[in-house]
Order: C-alpha cells, then sequence, then structure tokens
C-alpha cells in the first residue's frame, strides 16, 4: 500500500505518516488506531507486531507470556500489557495499563471504551467532565468524546481497558 492510499484510507495525512514510517514522529493510540484500520488490521498487530499465529478462535493470554510495553512518548506515558495479541478477528482490544501521573493531550477514537480500576486511583477525564476512580470503579463511554486519564497517589494506577473499535469496510 503507498502513502497516499494509507492517508485516504486512514484520514491522516500523507506527510505525516511519511514522518511515522521514518520514525520522526511517534503517534498517540488514537492516531494508531486509524492506522490499524486503514491498513485493515488490529491495533496490537501494531503494538506488538506479528510473533503470534493470528487463526485461532481461542487466546489464552499468560501472564508470564504477555508482552509489556514500556512508557515511552509514543504511548502517552502509559504502559501497556496486551491481552489478545495473538487472537485473530477481534472487535474488542483488551489491555492492562498503567496509567502516567502527567497528562498533556487527550484521546480521541472511534468506538466505545471501559476502564475499570484494579489498582490505586484514577483521575478521569472526559469533554469536560473530571471523575476520581478508585479501585472497584468502572466507566464505559463514547470513545470520540475527547478522554485521558492520570494516577493518583504514589502508585500508578493499574487499569483493565477493553477498546471496541468499529469495522471499516474498506
Amino acid at each position: 500500500m503507498t502513502l497516499q492510499g494509507l492517508a485516504e484510507r486512514s484520514g491522516l495525512t500523507k506527510g505525516y505518516l511519511s514522518k511515522v514510517e521514518r520514525a520522526q514522529k511517534a503517534p498517540p493510540y488514537s492516531t494508531l488506531t486509524k492506522i490499524a484500520a486503514g491498513l485493515g488490521i488490529e491495533i496490537t498487530t501494531l503494538l506488538a507486531g506479528d510473533a503470534m499465529p493470528r487463526d485461532v478462535r481461542l487466546f489464552l493470554s499468560r501472564k508470564d507470556k504477555r508482552e509489556l510495553i514500556r512508557e515511552t512518548d509514543q504511548f502517552g506515558g502509559y504502559d501497556y500489557e496486551i491481552l489478545a495479541g495473538g487472537k485473530a478477528g477481534k472487535n474488542m482490544e483488551p489491555f492492562i495499563i498503567h496509567a502516567p501521573w502527567d497528562i498533556s493531550r487527550t484521546y480521541t477514537h472511534e468506538g466505545e471504551a471501559t476502564i475499570f480500576v484494579m489498582e490505586g486511583q484514577l483521575e478521569f477525564h472526559y469533554a469536560d467532565e473530571v471523575m476520581v476512580l478508585k479501585a472497584g470503579d468502572n466507566v464505559y463511554f463514547d470513545s470520540v468524546v475527547p478522554h485521558v486519564g492520570k494516577s493518583l497517589g504514589d502508585k500508578k494506577a493499574k487499569l483493565l481497558v477493553v477498546i471496541y473499535f468499529y469495522k471499516r469496510n474498506h
């Protein structure tokens, strides 16, 4: 696929995609979802590569085998544990996310999401609303609305996040 073709399918500019391709720009998660949709692949393929088999109906994620993608500028300060990277044809992307203490930008992406706070506290911003979520709390939302979360306290909040993305036909 050409950069122009991906630009048309993702809604991003050819120049921006060129910078991403040459590692001159680190896209946020919301932009990675657009790139993945434009390529017709799942976001976890971009995050974790394609080392696992993709033709399984059931995917078991063992804790000791899961990949942890450490905090980088590319992922907005979040650590990600990919829970179903090898599962083909999924409509949801489950992660365990360790939220940063600082937030520099909000995120928007197609679909819906749910966040369950496993440990710690999360300050969650959704449009103009700000709420504090504690361990055991859950929020479910339309993810096209700008949103972001940051950890409160001495320990990063550990979150179970499931993102449902609308499949596009290209």
